[in-house]
């Protein structure tokens, strides 16, 4: 990856935009130069106060990105965030008023809380601070309505405040359980698909008409992780030949029910139930190791697809990079070729006649006007 400047993180966060693609791949940029964290935080903190209110989501999206993806790499996003955010969401409370925008927000803390990334106190300070200017108007009106009775007024502000706790409460509910019914839906469409490299963007959300934070891809593994979970698949439950053909050796009559009828004596049933339960403990333990293996595989999938996107990305940048390259070497290419024609067109000096004896006197002064009259 390309070597880490501030210049280059500015820039970087300039051309951010919510596709799932540019926040991924910055993502990665940023995970990778972890070491210069403090740096990157904090100049992430600034820019996010100077942009517009539609692109302070963006931003929230790939700091969620790298906090959640770069838990493995080490704890040093978490905590730096954890240094920022309440000023954050205080900014965000103070100038933004998008409801969109918030309730997004609102999400990004649920999956926050769910996933155990803050501790709840914190979730709960970060909500707050979102919510301090609504609050604040809220006091506003209150204190605007000073000149009715003291009874009008005490009247009058209970029932605003009710009104206005009943409906951010029924507003939380509603969130919450829109919440819950996307985490469950997502969970089905993963068991059902062993967790497919799709991942809806925040565009293509707000097309469909909902934008709930962007879900990460998970973080790409290392070679030799990767290397290693292909290699114990090789020696899984249903590459295990010696099991199988056990199974496939059971003798039919522990499975037929009709069998029974047959026994004609008590020591012949007591040999078909031993029969019978060691055929039983050799296919839970099979089953076992094969729901075992299910879970390795899934597991292995959803590791390619991270590895394969991540190495889509190197190779997207080695592409550019080599293109770059090219670029320069065709101008220094043709910029070789103009100092060969320049060295071409100057007179050759071996050609020049011999002056060694020295050059003739030049003309006087006066000669040179006798010469001209």
């Amino acid at each position: 990856m390309s070597a880490f400047t501030e210049s280059a993180l500015l820039k970087k966060l300039s051309e951010l935009n919510p596709s799932q693609q540019s926040i991924q791949t910055l993502s990665l940029w940023l995970i990778h130069h972890r070491k210069h964290h403090t740096v990157i935080v904090q100049t992430w903190q600034r820019e996010l106060q100077n942009v517009p209110e539609p692109k302070k989501l963006t931003f929230m999206y790939l700091a969620n990105d790298v906090i959640q993806n770069s838990k493995k790499k080490g704890p040093e996003y978490g905590k730096e965030f954890s240094n920022v955010l309440p000023k954050v969401f205080g900014h965000i409370g103070e100038t933004c008023s998008s409801d969109k925008l918030l309730g997004s927000l609102g999400r990004i803390l649920n999956i926050w809380q769910e996933r155990g990334v803050y501790d709840p106190k914190a979730i709960a300070d970060y909500r707050a601070r979102m919510h301090r200017e609504t609050s604040a108007a809220t006091a506003a009106n209150t204190a605007g309505n000073g000149s009715d009775t003291a009874a009008g007024h005490k009247h009058n502000h209970n029932s605003s405040s009710s009104s206005s706790g009943n409906k951010a409460e029924r507003s939380e509910k509603r969130e919450k359980r829109k919440h819950e019914e996307r985490h469950m839906k997502s969970k089905r469409s993963r068991g059902s698909h062993h967790q497919s490299a799709s991942v809806e963007t925040p565009a293509a959300e707000a097309e469909n008409g909902h934008t709930p934070p962007y879900l990460p891809l998970g973080e790409p593994p290392e070679p030799e992780e990767l290397i290693k979970a292909l290699t114990s698949i090789e020696n899984s439950a249903s590459s295990d030949a010696l099991v199988r053909e056990r199974i496939a050796k059971l003798p039919p009559e522990i499975s037929e029910i009709s069998c029974i009828t047959k026994l004609e004596d008590k020591d012949k049933a007591k040999v078909l139930a031993k029969q019978v339960n060691e055929a039983v403990d050799l296919l839970n333990e099979y089953n076992a190791r094969l729901s075992a293996e299910m879970e390795e595989r899934t597991k292995l999938a959803a590791m390619l697809r991270d590895f394969q996107a991540e190495q889509k990305e190197l190779l997207a940048q080695a592409e550019q990079r080599l293109d770059e390259h090219k670029k320069k070497l065709a101008k220094m290419l043709g910029l070789q070729k103009e100092i060969h024609d320049h060295l071409s067109n100057l007179p050759d000096l071996t050609q020049l006649p011999d002056v060694t004896g020295g050059l003739a006197p030049l003309p006087s002064a006066g000669d040179l006007f006798n010469t001209l009259h």
